[in-house]
């Protein structure tokens, strides 16, 4: 379970510091450890650098627990704490790295698409469709891994909004398929640039090669870990499955 945490130092009226961490769930316990330090004639340091109501809240019981102190008489101000509630080492674990990085991916997402009323997987059913061209139902609930009534729920979704179109295979009459409509091109184009700006967001500490180079990378596990489609065989030396039209 995630808890509010804070460190940093303090300092007695000597000028004596010492660290101070802290970690709760409770605003009441917050609210009895700072004041049991301010009574201590201590000095603390304003939390700062987190966000929401745990920042307010944060900010509230130091200035609480510093009031009455004469902060002029202190010694030089104190580095502001560290909000950071990940343990060092963990850092040095690629697969927590990943996680906690994509819940921070799957959120930005989400909002994006939420904010069409759209869920992810009418973003993968319309790239597929961008990418393969026309396909059968059941070869798009084969290639996603999904079931088929729930890929009817999507596909419906899409219809009603204009996106696709069920219609027949122009190969062969006698099957239906779905395909993007040019409406559902152009909107997809909009989509993928609003979602081009969350990339923007999560990865402003890299430039243009660095993220090019972590695209590679990600693209060569996702390749390694992906699944191939129910049917399709994947061994050593076997390529990409060449694309299915209709089937």
């Amino acid at each position: 379970m995630e808890q509010p945490i804070v460190n940093g130092a303090a300092c007695d009226a000597s000028g004596a510091t010492f660290a101070v961490v802290g970690i709760s769930t409770m605003p009441t316990d917050w609210t009895k450890v700072f004041s049991s330090l301010a009574n201590a004639d201590l000095t603390l340091d304003a939390a700062t650098g987190h966000s929401g109501g745990e920042q307010a809240l944060l900010r509230a019981v130091a200035e609480a627990a510093a009031g009455g102190t004469d902060r002029s008489d202190t010694p030089a101000a104190v580095p502001p704490p560290s909000m950071s509630m990940t343990p060092p080492s963990v850092l040095n674990l690629n697969a927590y790295l990943m996680y906690a990085l994509g819940k921070v991916a799957r959120r930005r997402l989400t909002e994006r698409l939420e904010a069409r009323g759209l869920r992810l997987w009418h973003l993968t059913v319309m790239t597929l469709l961008a990418d393969l061209g026309p396909q059968m139902k059941t070869a798009l609930a084969s290639r996603l891994d999904m079931n088929a009534s729930d890929l009817v729920k999507i596909v419906n979704d899409l219809a009603r909004m204009g996106q696709v179109d069920c219609v027949r295979d122009r190969t062969d009459r006698r099957r239906v398929v779905v395909e993007l409509t040019a409406e559902g091109r152009t909107y997809l184009a909009d989509l993928n640039a609003e979602i081009a700006s969350a990339d923007d967001e999560i990865l402003a500490p890299l430039d243009a090669a660095e993220r090019e180079q972590l695209g590679s990378l990600l693209r060569r596990v996702h390749g390694h870990l992906e699944r191939p489609p129910a049917g399709v065989a994947r061994g050593r030396g076997s390529g990409a499955p060449a694309p299915r039209t209709g089937s």
